[in-house]
């Protein structure tokens, strides 16, 4: 079976549009490919915490989850977030099965800081592929929000990025990150032009100087750790034009590809 796993983060799910949904649905009915979700929901979260005057920091990216926030992440993301996916394949015509990664130990994890700083956040250990492709052989869709579960049976956040990261490579799939812009672009001339791949040092090189910024500077860097992690492949697409994903997926060139080695980008 051919997987392919998108990130989508909180910040882009509420403009994606309808055909975004209906692409992904006429590719699991192609048979060929088998998409797998795996979602975000930071500003939801952020949200939800505000209203019960929970407090909630970030260190290094990743938010600090004591007992109280794990359980207000994982309502807002297990629930709200995940079924709302759940109900956008439904009108597009899809079979959406909502999973947490604590259903079926589908992502079993370990403490991801040992000294207890972070709280409740969690690396993926192992993936339990086989669910994921029971649902996939059954016409279904899965989408994931990132919530594990430890041996001990306690549950932990988990990272959307690393999450979608940890699910492509136990399947050896593609992992394609979902972005409101066609890639990373670069003015040159005062035009924007897409750059179509990156290594490792020209991202560095990029962020530097100042080509790279803000909310892309996480994508690029996922990108990065899930090809160290095994992934076949990672890259940043326009979920806004939904066609992007059909012609990557048929060998087209679109998107800004993250390799693994020499130069690609001059």
């Amino acid at each position: 079976m051919k997987f392919v796993v998108l990130k989508v983060g909180g910040s882009i799910l509420n403009k994606l549009p309808k055909a975004f949904y209906d692409t992904i649905v006429s590719l699991k009915e192609s048979g060929r490919i088998h998409p797998i979700i795996v979602h975000g929901g930071g500003p939801e979260i952020n949200h939800a915490l505000d209203q019960m005057n929970v407090k909630s920091e970030f260190v290094n990216g990743l938010r600090v989850t004591s007992s109280e926030v794990l359980n207000v992440v994982e309502q807002v993301l297990s629930g709200k977030v995940n079924k709302h996916i759940v109900t956008k394949f439904t009108q597009s015509g899809g079979i959406g099965l909502g999973l947490s990664g604590v259903d079926a130990n589908l992502l079993k994890v370990t403490p991801q800081d040992k000294t207890g700083k972070l709280g409740f956040v969690g690396d993926v250990k192992e993936v339990n592929t086989n669910w994921l492709q029971l649902i996939a052989e059954n016409g279904g869709i899965p989408i994931i929000s990132p919530i594990g579960i430890h041996e001990t049976g306690q549950h932990y956040n988990i990272n959307g990025d690393t999450a979608a990261a940890a699910v492509a490579a136990s399947l050896g799939a593609k992992l394609v990150l979902i972005s409101d812009i066609p890639g990373v672009l670069e003015e040159i001339q005062g035009k924007k032009v897409l750059i179509p791949k990156l290594t490792k040092a020209e991202i560095e090189e990029k962020i530097s100087s100042g080509v790279i910024y803000g909310g892309m500077i996480p994508k690029v860097y996922s990108a990065l750790k899930a090809l160290s992690g095994g992934v076949e492949e990672a890259v940043i697409l326009n979920g806004m034009n939904p066609g992007d994903l059909k012609t990557y997926l048929s060998g087209g060139q679109v998107g800004t590809k993250i390799v693994m080695g020499e130069k690609h980008y001059v």
